[in-house]
Formats: C-alpha cells, sequence, structure tokens
C-alpha cells in the first residue's frame, strides 16, 4: 500500500522472535558483566532469573545483561588461534590484566576529579 513505512529486514527484530534461527546452533554470549559464554542454545526463556546462593542467603534478578550474541562458526572452529595453558599461568596473567586495570584506572579517576568529576557512586553531601 501506498503510504506505508518501509518494512524491516528479518534480521533486524530484536525479540525472542531472533532467536528461532539461533536455536540449536553453537553460540558465543558476551555479557555486560565480562563474562563470555559458549555452547548450543536449546531453548530460551525470558522470564529467566539467575540465583546466587552463598552460604544460606540467596538473590534472585533478571538476566538482561547479554551484550552480544554471535553463531560460531563450524568450519573455523577447530582453528582457534589459542595455546593450552595451565591453571596457574592463566590466572597470573589474568592478575596481571586486573592489577594494569586498576592502575589505568586511578589514572583515570585522579584526572577526572582534576576536572571536577566525581567517582562513581560517590555521594555529594
Amino acid at each position: 500500500m501506498e503510504g506505508d513505512p518501509p518494512s524491516l529486514p528479518p534480521q533486524m527484530f530484536t525479540t525472542s522472535a531472533q532467536l528461532l534461527d539461533l536455536t540449536d546452533k553453537k553460540l558465543l554470549v558476551a555479557l555486560r558483566d565480562g563474562r563470555k559464554l559458549i555452547g548450543v542454545l536449546r531453548s530460551w526463556d525470558q522470564q529467566t532469573l539467575s540465583c546466587r546462593v552463598p552460604s544460606s542467603a540467596y538473590t534472585s534478578g533478571m538476566r538482561t545483561n547479554v551484550l552480544l550474541l554471535g553463531e560460531i562458526d563450524l568450519d573455523r572452529e577447530d582453528d582457534i588461534p589459542f595455546r593450552r595453558a595451565s591453571v596457574e599461568e592463566v590466572f597470573a596473567a589474568q592478575r596481571a590484566i586486573d592489577t594494569e586495570k586498576k592502575r589505568t584506572d586511578k589514572v583515570h579517576r585522579k584526572k577526572l576529579r582534576a576536572l571536577g568529576f566525581e567517582d562513581e557512586g560517590e555521594v555529594l553531601v
């Protein structure tokens, strides 16, 4: 019909309907908190809760933190550019990265404070 707005291509869906094509495929999911999940998507549930149960306390919350979702190319999956390492080596490398990030964050916060910005979460009185 004339005057109708142009329809979006199917890849523009941002609802669970987009997950239909990804069901039973191997995916990489990057989360906002920095975690990366690799696995086969068997089903999905928009009402999923995440639970943490340390000792005798628990909390739950909606998991709406997917940042990126991508299908893994099964033809190239075996050509991963990583080498196998010991647990100690991986944790030592992560500690070095964390230490460097803390150092750069400290410098960044100091520069922002010099410009009049407050630290994140700082309460103004």
